[in-house]
């Protein structure tokens, strides 16, 4: 009898790399089909480039890396690479490029996406260097892509006008969030922080090493809008004692009284989000706020915002085992049962939901919902190599950015993980941004 053939593990990785670059390419026709070609090609913010844009430079990215740099093809539209060049042109000159029209967009990235299946049916990534070991390339693109659509994301909460997006479904509710501890200790110690073995990890997740993190306290839960709230009544931004002295000069400057997109109506708050004016749901994360309001409400608060090390170690760290697992439930692939993610709700969960994608403490929502500040700067890890080019991470370390993580409800699961970083400046509130505080723990 003859024996079955073994697994090709190149097929699964194939599958995989493939669903990766289509479950972005559907988001993508989803936020570009849903508007007509006038909202397409407008810009609805000058922090924000054109959508049309954002999907042309989808498809130049996706060219010179599989079909260029990966498959060693020629240029198919070499002329629109400095069009394309996010670092060659800020986004509030981009509406005056000679950018590819809708209809030309679309095709471009529709012949781009047909070639690259083909290059992935044929690549061999044990045999390619680097850039192709483990698919990396394939999935370095498919994360840029979902990226962008969180971009584009961000767009349609800019825009005015009527909702172009819905969700099917609210997200889940938190029925024991009153039953949860306000904060949870964690134990001082060292532990393993970013990764080496995450096969799509980029540059600035590299590599592991060790943290030794002093005993903390953090939220069990991200700050709701209801406890901000709370920092509003209390003149939190009437108060400079709060506040960072250039925090202080943007509230001053732009007369921040609340959050983005908040405003009061009689004696109550409102919010727009996604073209619905509704009121502001009290048990959602706090959202649409800067690195300087989530530390102002920190310092209100008599806490602070965790550093990007604790945020991990509360994370990641499981005590049980000592090990630095890839997500806070272990190292299981995002489920719907385990964060929000992915773009399903259009917004956040109430604190305490996604009991399943707890840490081994309790922690919750520590992936998806919101974004979370932290207070560190965006810097390398020590032996930190830049790969495949600089201007991913190398050229944004320094004292300018500040750290979020965790991932928000606009995070697809391929771009997001326990290691993964992102980083902003703190003014930025555009974002889907939240946060949680944390304390030292007293001495014993």
């Amino acid at each position: 009898m003859t024996a079955a053939p073994a697994p090709d593990p190149g097929s699964t990785l194939r599958e995989r790399a493939a669903s990766a670059l289509l479950g972005a390419r559907e988001r993508t026709r989803l936020l570009t089909g849903c508007v007509d070609e006038r909202e397409l090609t407008a810009q609805h913010s000058p922090l924000m480039s054109p959508l049309v844009w954002d999907l042309g430079h989808i498809g130049n990215q996706e060219e010179q890396w599989l079909l260029r740099a990966v498959a060693g093809q020629e240029p198919l539209r070499p002329d629109i690479d400095s069009v394309y060049d996010a670092f060659e042109h800020p986004r509030a000159e981009r509406p005056s490029l000679p950018l590819l029209a809708p209809r030309e967009a679309r095709g471009y990235v529709a012949d781009v996406r047909g070639r690259v299946l083909d290059v992935l049916d044929s690549t061999l990534f044990d045999d390619g260097g680097p850039l192709v070991e483990s698919g990396f390339a394939f999935g370095m693109i498919a994360q840029h892509e979902q990226q962008h659509d969180e971009t584009m994301l961000i767009t349609h909460q800019l825009r005015r006008g009527p909702a172009a997006l819905t969700a099917p479904e609210p997200p889940p509710a938190a029925p024991d969030a009153a039953l949860l501890p306000v904060e949870v200790l964690v134990e001082g110690g060292p532990f393993m922080m970013g990764t080496s073995v995450e096969p799509w990890a980029l540059d600035n997740e590299r590599p592991a090493h060790p943290r030794f993190v002093p005993s903390f306290f953090i939220d069990t839960l991200p700050v709701s809008n209801g406890a901000y709230l709370r920092f509003i009544e209390d003149g939190g931004y009437r108060d400079p004692r709060w506040w960072r002295p250039a925090g202080w000069e943007q509230v001053r400057r732009h007369e921040l009284a609340a959050p983005l997109f908040w405003r009061r109506e009689g004696r109550g708050w409102v919010r727009r989000r996604f073209g619905v004016v509704e009121e502001v749901p009290p048990a959602e994360p706090v959202l649409h706020v800067s690195w300087y309001e989530a530390d102002a409400y920190a310092a209100w608060a008599g806490r602070r915002l965790p550093t990007e090390a604790e945020w991990e170690k509360a994370a990641r760290h499981d005590p049980a085992s000592g090990r630095s697992l890839r997500y806070p439930w272990g190292d299981a692939d995002p489920t719907p049962e385990h964060a929000n993610l992915g773009q399903r709700h259009l917004r956040p969960a109430p604190v305490g939901a996604y009991a399943r994608g707890a840490s081994p403490l309790g922690i919750r929502q520590l992936i998806g919902d919101v974004w979370e500040w932290t207070a560190s700067d965006f810097l390398p890890y020590p032996g930190f190599r830049a790969f495949p080019y600089r201007e991913y991470s190398e050229v944004f370390f320094g004292d300018r950015h500040k750290v979020l993580r965790g991932g928000s409800f606009a995070v697809d699961p391929v771009a997001c993980r326990g290691t993964f970083r992102n980083w902003d400046l703190p003014v930025r509130r555009q974002i889907f941004s939240g946060f949680r505080t944390a304390r030292d723990a007293e001495p014993a």
